[in-house]
């Protein structure tokens, strides 16, 4: 139940739905990205905005409100050991949001990359550690100027910091480091870019990151 909530809640494809009420397809143009990146660059500053926003509210609202929820439903009246199933409700909420953002059941199970919404699912599961990643992404972007090199760097210290900070907490480690390669697997066509020198920089018309 809640893997399928999740996922349900994280596969709202909002960058296509605010770009398809402006009467585009968020898909061919620019990069064909449905992230915020792309959105901000086809859509413009506000909207773009509004779908980073909504992206990380995705991941956070699935870890914090459903999970919470489902606890209580399943978990409420039960005993102490049956509870201690219920703690890792979140991080499976987290992992299928993220999912669901990335492989969408409304658009042939194509979507974007997951950073927005990973960064809403790491707002409510480690803060610390999403603070840490998020400094990690700003220096990578203001050094390189290419959004997802920025992302693929925050994508490797989000794991690293979770394994730090919450070293007693290993499936939230071993979750982290999976969502962190696939993070960067979904960046593929960007590496590719940056290997032929053609990525977009800040500044550029297109970019295909998030």
């Amino acid at each position: 139940m809640t893997a399928l909530g999740a996922y349900l809640l994280g596969s709202l494809p909002t960058g296509f739905l605010i770009a398809r009420a402006k009467g585009i397809d968020i898909r061919n143009v620019g990069s064909g990205n449905i992230g915020a990146t792309n959105a901000i660059r086809v859509l413009g500053k506000p909207a773009g905005i509004f779908v980073l926003l909504a992206d990380a509210a995705k991941g956070f609202c699935a870890v914090t409100f459903l999970s919470f929820f489902i606890f209580l439903f399943f978990y409420g009246d039960k005993g102490d050991e049956t509870m201690d199933a219920g703690w890792n409700l979140p991080i499976i909420a987290g992992i299928f949001a993220v999912l669901g953002h990335n492989y969408t059941c409304w658009l042939k199970f194509k979507g974007g990359k997951g950073i927005a919404t990973t960064a809403g699912v790491y707002l409510a599961l480690a803060p610390w550690a999403l603070l840490i990643a998020l400094v990690v992404f700003i220096l990578a972007l203001l050094v390189s100027r290419i959004v997802s090199v920025a992302s693929m760097s925050a994508a490797v210290a989000l794991p690293a910091a979770v394994w730090v900070m919450m070293p007693q907490n290993i499936f939230l480690g071993i979750v982290t480091t999976a969502l962190g390669v696939l993070a960067i697997y979904k960046h593929k066509s960007n590496i590719q870019r940056l290997m032929a020198g053609t990525e977009n920089r800040l500044g550029k018309k297109t970019e295909a990151t998030k």
